[in-house]
């Protein structure tokens, strides 16, 4: 009796590994689908062309910080490319002055942490 009550237990932990790993994996693939679906990049005019530089305190490293918040600019409307440099602390944004500014792209940065991680500062366009 006992045997079988080992069996049917591990029975279904198998099943519930099992069909948690298959939920798992679908959940991923729709994630990983929308990573990389490139972004349309609308054309944006020569006149409304504004490049900006600036300061972003709070970063510890190069891929959990400085890449995720490039990645965060990047991602934004009207903008052309984001660049951020983990070692200088600087950020370089090519964006459509019609659709974002600088507020709106500092506000982007201090977001991508909690609100309080990242500071932007000396900003210049």
């Amino acid at each position: 009796m006992k045997i079988s009550k080992i069996l049917f237990a591990a029975a279904i932990a198998g099943l519930v590994f099992v069909g948690c790993k298959k939920a798992e994996d679908k959940s991923l693939e729709v994630v990983n689908k929308e990573k990389s679906a490139p972004k349309e990049l609308k054309p944006i005019a020569a006149e409304n062309l504004q490049t900006a530089s600036f300061t972003i305190d709070g970063m510890t490293c190069a891929v959990g910080c400085a890449k995720t918040i490039e990645e965060e600019l990047a991602n934004l409307d009207g903008v052309e490319k984001a660049t951020v440099d983990f070692d200088k602390k600087t950020a370089t944004v090519s964006f459509d002055k019609t659709v974002q500014n600088s507020e709106s792209l500092t506000k982007v940065v201090q977001e991508t942490g909690d609100g309080k991680t990242y500071k932007v500062s000396n900003f210049k366009s």
